[in-house]
């Protein structure tokens, strides 16, 4: 249940006791922000909430949102129009007036054709369905597209990233138990044990964030957790946090096909920031699980790391192979919107007032790493490596296309 007044304060506090630069008079430089209702009905988040966009407006910027933007999150039009932002009742309203966009999910072919030349754009990016298509068009816009999957501050941390794992963390765990139930197919086990009865068992291929929330929440059910990662400091750190409760073991074939033996639920969480989900499950190691199994990847929009995995809906989440249910939604964070919405405004805003406080996009690239960091498309040139690899674009160093003025 959400208790509205700590929810308001978790904003407030993260976002509104920041300094403000009040808008001095004859100062008519302001950045025209978007944010418009998100294309696909799977996604019920907003990139900013009302109390965002009140920080935003009180800097000296315009700020424009798409009618019914925050429907899904149960953000209501007069609280954005009570925050100051300006309706846009058309999708090409809102991209027209605005210089920067900022949404949740990667912008759609239909959103692609409604942005402007050298527009800025924050988004996810989903690299598991990131079309050479899509980039090569951002591309010939000469648009500045900046991905939450790429933004790292300086001291190494990605902060979007992070509160999205956090909670795909602890919602992989929310799932798996429901999908365990008779009633929705499963094996009709409880996560946790009870007097008498074991508990089940949980394998989670990760020791990162989206691993860590996972099995934190899975110990808070009670369960028996088995950690499983190719990086021994991450297994140590997680022993740290958490306690000997959870055992811990380096991912290799050998022990990773052991675990799936006797797994009641896996949550795929393996991940290389800014790259494929390395596949760990093979279709081999899947049917060797017994029936009624659940599989939950949280990377499926990565790619995933279980070979058997592919992206599904909320509105048609799981699907069966070799008796085993799997769950690949890839915006999980989706189906807790309002609190997904907090979160992202809390990062979120600092740097969209980065931006607007810069001369330019140039002067706020070269100024913050976080942001310079997470373009991939700048000035008609493709900037990560990762994605030239991947799709065959050639690339240029961010840097140098910064300091050369182009």
């Amino acid at each position: 249940m959400e208790v509205p007044s700590l929810q308001g304060l978790g904003v407030e506090h993260g976002v509104l006791t920041k300094e403000k630069r009040q808008k001095k008079k004859g100062d008519d430089k302001s950045l025209k922000i978007g944010v418009p209702k998100e294309a696909s009905e799977e996604e019920r988040r907003v990139s900013i909430s009302p109390t965002g966009v009140a920080t935003i407006v009180a800097t000296g910027h315009d700020v424009y949102v798409g009618e019914g933007a925050g429907d899904a999150s149960n953000f209501t039009d007069l609280e954005y129009t009570e925050a100051g932002a300006i309706i846009a009742k058309s999708a090409s309203e809102l991209y027209s007036a605005s210089d920067l966009i900022v949404k949740v999910g990667p912008p759609v072919e239909e959103e692609i054709a409604l942005m402007h030349e050298k527009q800025v754009l924050i988004s996810a990016l989903h690299l598991g369905n990131t079309s050479p298509d899509s980039l090569n068009r951002l591309i010939d816009l000469g648009a500045t597209a900046i991905g939450f999957e790429f933004i790292r501050d300086s001291d190494g941390s990605l902060p979007i990233v992070r509160m999205m794992h956090e909670i795909m963390g602890s919602m992989a765990i929310q799932i798996a138990a429901r999908y365990l139930e008779s009633g929705e197919g499963g094996k009709g086990v409880m996560l946790g044990g009870i007097s008498g009865v074991p508990p089940s068992n949980v394998v989670i291929l990760g020791a990162g964030m989206v691993g860590e929330w996972a099995a934190r929440a899975a110990l808070g059910f009670g369960a028996h957790v088995i950690v499983l990662d190719n990086d021994l400091g991450a297994l140590r750190s997680l022993e740290h946090y958490l306690g000997r409760g959870i055992t811990t073991a380096m991912a290799t074939q050998q022990y990773i096909s052991q675990a799936l033996l006797t797994a009641d639920v896996v949550v795929g969480a393996m991940m290389t920031a800014g790259q494929r989900a390395p596949v760990v499950v093979t279709e081999d190691m899947v049917a060797s699980m017994r029936d009624g199994s659940v599989i939950v990847d949280t990377v499926i929009d990565q790619g995933g790391c279980i070979e058997t995995s592919k992206p599904t809906t909320h509105s048609n989440p799981t699907f069966r192979r070799h008796g085993v249910i799997h769950y690949g939604v890839p915006n999980m964070p989706s189906n807790a919107a309002r609190t997904a919405t907090y979160a992202l405004t809390n990062v979120l805003v600092p740097y969209v007032i980065k931006i607007g406080d810069a001369a330019s996009i140039n002067d706020a690239l070269w100024t913050h790493v976080g942001l310079r960091n997470g373009t991939y498309v700048y000035r008609k040139h493709l900037t990560k490596k990762s994605l030239a690899s991947m799709f065959g674009i050639s690339h240029r160093d961010i840097e140098l296309l910064i300091a050369s003025g182009i």
